[in-house]
């Protein structure tokens, strides 16, 4: 069983579906009329968070030091950990199809249902730059978003919706020592994302007859007992699995 080569990319897939919701987020300032000054893009990048804290705090002091330091505000997000989900698993044998070719059905056996936890962390070094990051993702979560995915890069017709849920929010302001210091303000949302893991896929032949025998009473159903057999194909033979057909029925008798 192990050994078969099968890859279909579930948690890569998961970690880009999942950044591709928050690459499109603005910060607009504005002067005290009202009037829009700038309008800044908050750039995403995968990452931990304390990647960029220590990037951050390299520039603690705002008068002395010239260093560069990351510009805020910004986004990161990381894949935390990942839990099977015995709340969702479905019987074994449960499967669905798909053809790849006229003659040729590919089986997919029920996935493995596991639960992926992703912080997203948002960066700012003023209030307001944060909430407005901050509002324009909590509305979409109540507390549930769908996303739909395609599982099977060979078999873009076969589409999943994946729930992605805030669990859990959380806020940090270092906020501490001397007016020059640099200022951090950090908001990290909790996410669960039900997602279902495959295994390989398996071929099976197209079903294009079928027979049914009958026998008289009391034979055994030995080959002695037939009486008749019938036999069933579609019309035409080479017909297209996904296309409207109809049937041939030949019926055999074997007494007269």
């Amino acid at each position: 069983m192990f050994g078969t080569h099968f890859y279909h990319q579930r948690i890569r897939k998961a970690v880009a579906s999942f950044g591709s919701l928050f690459n499109n987020i603005y910060v607009i300032r504005k002067n005290s009329s009202g009037d829009v000054i700038s309008q800044v893009k908050a750039p995403l990048a995968y990452a931990p968070r304390m990647k960029y804290l220590e990037r951050i705090q390299n520039q603690q002091n705002l008068n002395t030091d010239q260093k560069l330091a990351i510009k805020l505000p910004r986004l990161s997000f990381e894949l935390t950990s990942l839990q099977y989900d015995s709340t969702r698993m479905v019987g074994k044998t449960n499967k669905f199809s798909a053809y790849d070719t006229d003659t040729n059905k590919k089986v997919f056996y029920a996935g493995v249902p596991y639960n992926l936890y992703f912080d997203l962390n948002l960066y700012a070094a003023t209030q307001d730059d944060a909430l407005q990051i901050l509002e324009q993702i909590i509305p979409y979560f109540s507390p549930q978003y769908s996303l739909t995915i395609k599982p099977f890069e060979d078999y873009p017709n076969i589409k999943e919706d994946i729930p992605l849920t805030i669990v859990s929010t959380a806020f940090t302001d270092d906020f501490e020592g001397s007016v020059e210091q640099r200022r951090t303000i950090i908001y990290t949302l909790s996410f669960e994302m039900k997602a279902m893991f495959y295994g390989p896929i398996g071929n099976q032949s197209v079903i294009r007859e079928v027979q049914n025998n009958y026998y008289l009473i009391d034979t055994n159903w030995d080959s002695d007992g037939i009486t008749s057999t019938i036999t069933i194909t579609p019309d035409p033979s080479d017909v297209d699995p996904d296309s409207d057909y109809g049937f041939t029925t030949v019926k055999t008798d074997y007494i007269g």
